[in-house]
Order: C-alpha cells, then structure tokens, then sequence
C-alpha cells in the first residue's frame, strides 16, 4: 500500500511530503486513516535530535482519523470508528498494570526508539526502512500504524482538528492540573510558559477553581490570550523578576507552579515562587544536558517540592472524554490555540510554531 508522509532525512532537517511504501501489518496493530495531526514541540526537538530518534523519520503524535482496518487482535475498536491517537506503552509492566502507563518502563522504546519492539518498522522506501511507529502512530502521514493501548475510540461528532492536539499537549497541560495536581479551589498557581501546554493548563486550572492564576511568558500575544483563558495576572518574563512578583502578588508565593517553557531559568523562577509546601510540576523539555539550581533550604526547610510529570498522567481513554465535556460546555476553548494548514504546508506550520506566531498548528490531511 501507498502512503503519503512526511519524512525527516537529517538533523535539523526539513519535513518532505514522499510516498512511502506501508508493508504488512500484526494482529494486534491498527491501521488510522489520520484526518488531522498537531505539531506538537516533541516533534520538533525529535527532529534536532534533542532526543536522539534514528533518522530518516516519520514523526507526529497527534493523530486523529477513522480506523481502516484492525488486527485479530484487536477488540476494542472496529474498522470505521473514529479515533484519536496518543502515547504508547507496554501494557504489562508493574506501573502500566497498576494503570499508570504514562510512566511505563518502557516507554522511551515505545515512543521513541521509531520501531516495533522488534525493530521492524511498518514502511519503507524503494526496498529502504523508514523509521516510524514513532509514539506508536506516526501521525504525519495519510494512513497511520497504532496499537489498542494508544487508541481512544471517540463520538464521531467530534472534529478530528480540535480533538487531535489531546494526544500529547493539551492532555499534557490540563492533566498536569486536573490530575497529578488536583488543586483545591482558591489555590494558587502559576504557569511558566505560554504555549499549547500552559494555555491548556491555565484552561484547567480555571476549570478547578484555582485563584489567582498567574502566567508568565515573555510574548505579549501569548499573555494576552492567557488573559482571555483564564489567567488572573500576567507577567513579562524579560522585564521584570517572575518570582519577586509572584511572591508581591500573593504575600508568600503559590500552591502550585507549572514549568512548561522547558528554559532552566524559568525551572529556577519556578520553584523561588512556591509558597511553603508549594509544588512545581516540571514538563517542559529543555536542551539536552541542561541543569538548574535551587537554594536546598529553600525546598526543604517548609515542604516544597518538585516532580516531574509525563502526558498529564492521563489515561486518555478515561481522560479524553472528560476533556472533551470540558471543551463541549465551553469550560476547555481549545480551538482558541489552534490554526489549521493543509498537509503540504508543514514546513509553513512548523516555521509558525516556532515563530511563535501560531500557538497549536494542526496539520488536516485530504
């Protein structure tokens, strides 16, 4: 079978539309015929081998689309549903069994190693293998290569282009609040970083009655539409100290701090504004090897602590039809965030999102 992709040659390299040969598939794989597909900040640090993924690639892993075929394997789904895609996991190790397959043992293998466990990948070009299964989807394509674990199963009401970003980024920012936070309502937060993953976290923290809610970034497009999302204070992070002004906003510092930029500094600003027994969530992805500094004392002396959390801790099938009651009662506008481009504008989406022009590009396939 013939695909279209989008195919990554090199580091740094450009996304080039090819047809791709799609070889046979397993019993337990499912086969998308992906309609929409986010751009998400992964793809992009996969892309500069940030994270060294093996080259040359199919990367995305935000899908959405209808099931065109499925494995004998496979129960949960049937040829014709309407899906979205998001991460993969083992299934069988003690965190996925515990229902926790955001921190699976083995979840670099199967989200980044682009590869079957066995290292065989689905596609290939004139007789060469192509490097996919990239999150067990590989979304930036016409037809995509998923499994049961990473499929959610979806009211076919719902548009595969606002639906597609839950994959990763908005799965990530809302869960990041709604699940491994779980303020009380009144609780303060502040959210570093304005992108698709804070705006999505500022929607939730809104949606959990949090107050005040304060984002800092230093782009003022961005700090206005946080405005608009939900955030009660903004601040410029290049003009003035983040944490001296969080800390004169609420006389002692937040309940919660969200580091979503993946910048260091911000990570140290971060972790300066809690508030004692404070928690920062870390989910950005800085460059690799990077460090950052915080006073011990500080963190321990009155309960303050970081983590680290992946995809939100959600478990899309059970997380995603709550988000989308969210976004069908208006609470969870994530539209607001999003631009669509044709396939074939890729490199346009990508130049935008990393311009910082276009928060959540969408790429929708013919």
């Amino acid at each position: 079978m013939k695909i279209t992709a989008a195919v990554v040659e090199e580091r740094c390299g450009p996304f080039r539309l090819q047809e791709l040969d799609l070889g046979p598939l397993r019993e337990d794989e499912v086969l998308v015929r992906v309609a929409a597909s986010g751009i998400c900040h992964t793809d992009l640090v996969c892309r500069d081998q940030w994270i060294p993924v093996p080259l040359p690639a199919v990367l995305g892993h935000e899908g959405a689309g209808v099931v065109e075929w499925v494995g004998d394997a496979v129960t949960t789904v049937a040829q014709g549903d309407h899906v979205a895609l998001s991460y993969d996991s083992c299934g069988v190790c003690p965190q996925c069994a515990h229902g926790r397959a955001y921190y699976c043992h083995r979840i670099f293998e199967h989200n980044f190693a682009s590869a079957r466990t066995d290292g065989t990948t689905a596609l290939s070009r004139g007789g060469e293998a192509v490097h996919s299964h990239f999150f067990g989807q590989s979304s930036f394509a016409t037809k995509a290569v998923a499994h049961e674990r990473n499929v959610v199963k979806l009211d076919d009401s719902v548009p595969f282009e606002v639906v597609a970003p839950f994959g990763c980024g908005i799965q990530t920012g809302a869960g990041s609040v709604l699940n491994a936070m779980r303020p009380e309502p009144g609780s303060s937060i502040a959210v570093f970083g304005a992108g698709a993953v804070g705006l999505s976290a500022v929607m939730a923290a809104r949606v959990a009655g949090c107050e005040p809610i304060v984002v800092v970034d230093p782009r003022a497009g961005r700090l206005e539409l946080a405005r608009e999302l939900g955030a009660t204070h903004v601040l410029d992070a290049s003009q003035r100290d983040p944490a001296d002004v969080i800390l004169g906003i609420t006389g002692f510092g937040v309940d919660f701090a969200l580091e979503a930029c993946g910048a260091p500094a911000a990570l140290e600003s971060a972790i300066r504004s809690l508030a004692p027994r404070g928690e920062c969530v870390v989910v950005g992805a800085p460059p690799p090897d990077s460090t950052a500094s915080f006073d011990v004392s500080h963190l321990f002396s009155s309960g303050r602590r970081i983590v680290g959390v992946v995809e939100g801790e959600s478990m899309p099938a059970e997380f995603f039809p709550r988000l989308l009651e969210l976004w069908r009662g208006g609470q969870l506008p994530v539209e607001r965030m999003m631009r669509t481009y044709d396939f074939d504008e890729i490199e346009q989406a990508v130049h935008d999102a990393e311009s910082g022009e276009t928060v959540k590009p969408v790429l929708v396939m013919s």
